[in-house]
């Protein structure tokens, strides 16, 4: 007998699985799941083909959506702010003080365009990653009678002079979305656009369409990779991109209806159906021509006095609202998008009505932990750095910097600390009141947390040694805030120091 119902039950399996049952609920191909068709084509194909449209469509949100525009200009102030600079660890003072002078006075020369400097390329690239999901930094070397300070410039590319379509081998080489490849996948070079393929009619020259190979030390392609094996960026609103397209074609047709039915004033009864007399007659005013007797319906102006004819009535319109859980609608679909794109929803919509010290803290937190990512693998990384090296060649062999002769003075020229900008404090007496215990007891250094404001230890130190001789000229000024003269409860430092020694 048990042999039979073993048998029976192994067919019971065999037929359950020919209908499409699996070990996995989430591969079954059953009824509930027949639509859900998925493709395992790498990600580079995928954006070869489809990286166009996206790319159109993202700009397309940012550049019409106040809520897509909120979200890029959240993560620009958050990653990049004022500017994610450089601090020298060259070893020796004097050298290390006179790179961050040629430095200061290099960056206001860096953009190839002359707009902005350094720092605003930074935030122009972050925008353009945010859009496209990438960008391109070309190097621009400068002849000596440019004048630069350093003979070195920079300028963003749009990642639309970089076709996604260029997919060709190009002697042992291959073209991948534009990328040269060598036979080992080291990036050989960039086949670029002379000018945006998007200029039509405003392009400047007639060989607009034709592609320049630029080696590729002298590109930088920035873009947050997300997947192995990934040649292009992907923009940033993708996830929510069909969402937000229709919420906000939505909360339109919402308004405009809102619109037109208030728009939409009321209209007349007439007891004569026969007549043919003008509709809302006003008297008319001594000495008006006829023409001005009648008002007609559609320029009902506030003040209008209507004569209506005996048995004529007036009726409003009412328009219905936009219903009562129109705005919870909109709040739960907007939670969906803040969190699609990584950026909390109070910081889209500015909406702090429910929120408190500890959920804004904790939600802030969790979004500077992504933008720091960005900050130190993207940016840092992938921009800064090279720019740095380049730089720093650049000005050695300009002269403005001392040229090393060994590896090892290289070493410490390029030798960096990339510093991002501070984020304010939720509650700065909370805030403060932590990293001063952190200092005492032992976990963490002051030269930390003034790092953390993006401040430099050194010349904060500085600072304040020149305000504590300041301070102490004849006659001297005693501030409360001065360690040396007061406690932090108030009272003055020589006073404490006697009550100890009496207690002694």
């Amino acid at each position: 007998m048990s042999y039979f119902r073993n048998l029976a039950r192994a067919m019971r399996f065999m037929g359950t699985a020919m209908m499409g049952s699996t070990g996995y609920e989430g591969a079954s191909t059953g009824r509930r799941l027949t639509a859900w068709a998925e493709t395992d084509s790498a990600i580079s194909a995928l954006l070869s083909f489809e990286g166009d449209v996206l790319r159109r469509r993202c700009r397309g949100l940012v550049r019409k959506n106040h809520w897509a525009r909120c979200s890029q200009e959240s993560y620009v102030a958050n990653a990049i702010g004022t500017g994610i600079k450089p601090e020298s660890l060259h070893p020796d003072p004097a050298v290390r003080n006179l790179i961050h002078g040629t430095w200061r006075d290099s960056v206001m020369e860096m953009d190839a365009d002359g707009v902005t400097d350094f720092y605003g390329l930074q935030q122009l690239a972050m925008r353009e990653i945010f859009q496209a999901g990438e960008t391109l930094v070309r190097f621009r070397p400068r002849r000596p009678e440019d004048g630069l300070i350093v003979p070195l410039q920079l300028q963003v590319i749009p990642s639309e002079h970089l076709p996604f379509t260029d997919n060709r081998p190009n002697g042992q080489n291959v073209i991948r979305s534009g990328i040269e490849f060598t036979p080992f996948g080291k990036r050989a070079a960039y086949h670029i656009y002379r000018e945006h393929p998007g200029l039509g009619t405003f392009a400047l020259s007639t060989r607009a369409n034709e592609q320049v190979r630029v080696p590729a030390e002298n590109v930088l392609h920035l873009f947050q990779r997300i997947a192995s094996g990934q040649y292009r960026g992907e923009p940033w609103l993708v996830p929510v991109m069909v969402t937000l397209y229709e919420l906000d074609q939505f909360v339109d047709a919402v308004l405009v209806r809102q619109k037109l039915g208030n728009m939409f004033l009321g209209w007349q009864r007439r007891s004569n159906l026969d007549d043919s007399g003008p509709m809302l007659a006003t008297r008319t005013a001594p000495g008006s021509s006829p023409a001005e007797a009648g008002v007609g319906f559609g320029i009902v102006q506030p003040g209008t006095m209507l004569d209506l004819a005996d048995g004529d009535t007036l009726e409003f319109n009412d328009p219905p609202g936009p219903g009562a859980q129109f705005g919870e609608f909109l709040k739960v679909m907007l939670h969906a998008f803040a969190s699609g794109i990584g950026v909390p929803y109070e910081q889209i919509t500015w909406d702090l009505e429910s929120v408190n010290y500890s959920s804004i803290r904790a939600g802030l937190l969790e979004f500077r932990r992504r933008c720091e990512q960005f900050q130190f693998q993207v940016m840092s990384f992938q921009f800064c750095r090279p720019v740095w090296r380049r730089w720093i060649n650049d000005a050695a062999l300009a002269g403005v910097l001392p040229q090393p002769r060994d590896p090892q003075g290289w070493r410490d020229l390029y030798s960096v600390e990339w510093r991002t900008p501070a984020w304010d404090w939720v509650d700065p007496l909370k805030d403060v009141l932590a990293k001063k215990e952190e200092v005492r007891c032992g976990f963490t250094s002051r030269s930390a947390v003034v790092h953390e404001r993006g401040y430099d230890p050194e010349q904060v130190d500085a600072e304040v040694r020149a305000d504590n001789a300041r301070a102490d000229t004849e006659p001297p000024l005693i501030y409360d805030s001065d360690p040396r003269k007061t406690a932090a409860s108030g009272i003055a430092q020589q006073m404490v120091a006697a009550e100890q020694g009496e207690r002694r």
